[in-house]
């Protein structure tokens, strides 16, 4: 079985160390040969500027295809385009596109009076613009504000049709949570890949959180065997155990790309990359 293919997230530096992590965590990983890295905003599109910051000088010092988020939180449909403008301007062709949380202290999502109202509509307008390879969020476990998984695919097929080409799914822990979901998406008419975002648990304590955050579930052997590696001192290599054994359980399934979640953290992902012979090659940096 040949080596799949990988790709990255990593978040924009809110301080002079995370800078410094942040460079770090791109160093690590460039030299796997990713197919792209992606860089999020923070929660409420409270990074916007670091996040514009960080795709340019990734983009221009390490020669990776770069993916900039982009949401429709808190700004207006121009300002938005006029953001995916300077985007194609430096060269940064590639952009996930997403509704966004709500800003902080805010219970809902509640759409910029000028702005697009959901994805959907900002997926429409950048494929209109024919500048841009399109991708695009996904549940394999049902979203905290949606009535069932099925309201979940019927919107992920909506946004497909609008102009995406490809959808990443948020961080599960079983693969048969994304056999089931990769099969609804194929009965509802999906046809776009859908790639499984895989999350090395780099924090248990910051994994529960996210974990209630975005509903997704936690396998009990899960949760005992992490209890019995902070005693013991070894969640690393049981993070490190995990993650492998579910790609390699995706990829008995058919599946050939991972997006990894680094956390800027660059250790785990390149320790399973590894595992699953995803090896270091020689890149040439653009440096133009």
């Amino acid at each position: 079985m040949s080596a799949p293919s990988v790709s990255f997230e990593f978040f924009p530096p809110k301080s002079l160390e995370a800078s410094f992590r942040l460079w770090d965590c791109v160093n690590t990983l460039a030299p796997l040969d990713p197919t792209f890295v992606s860089v999020t905003y923070g929660a409420g599109g409270t990074t916007r500027k670091l996040t514009h910051e960080a795709v340019g000088t990734i983009h221009k010092t390490s020669g990776l295809n770069v993916a900039a988020h982009l949401t429709c939180v808190d700004a207006t449909r121009a300002e938005t385009l006029e953001i995916a403008e300077g985007y194609a301007n430096a060269g940064v062709r590639e952009i996930v596109a997403l509704r966004g949380d709500a800003p902080k202290g805010a219970k809902k999502f509640t759409p910029h009076p000028e702005g697009f109202a959901s994805s959907v509509e900002l997926i429409a307008a950048l494929a209109d613009t024919g500048k841009f390879t399109i991708r695009v969020g996904a549940y394999p476990e049902k979203h905290p504000e949606a009535i069932d998984q099925a309201a979940d695919i019927a919107f992920l097929k909506r946004k497909i049709d609008a102009g995406a080409t490809s959808a990443i799914t948020q961080f599960f822990f079983e693969a048969d949570t994304f056999f089931r979901f990769r099969d609804a998406c194929v009965k509802a008419g999906i046809d776009a890949p859908i790639i499984p975002g895989i999350l090395p648990i780099e924090n248990w304590a910051g994994t529960l959180r996210f974990a209630a955050q975005c509903g997704t579930h936690i396998p009990q052997l899960i949760h005992d065997a992490f209890t019995n590696a902070t005693r013991d001192g070894t969640t690393d290599l049981l993070a490190t155990a995990l993650a492998t054994e579910l790609c390699d359980d995706l990829r008995i399934g058919g599946v050939d790309h991972f997006h990894f979640y680094t956390l800027n953290r660059p250790e785990l992902t390149r320790d399973v990359c590894h595992a699953l012979g995803v090896t270091p090659k020689v890149r040439l940096q653009n440096v133009a």
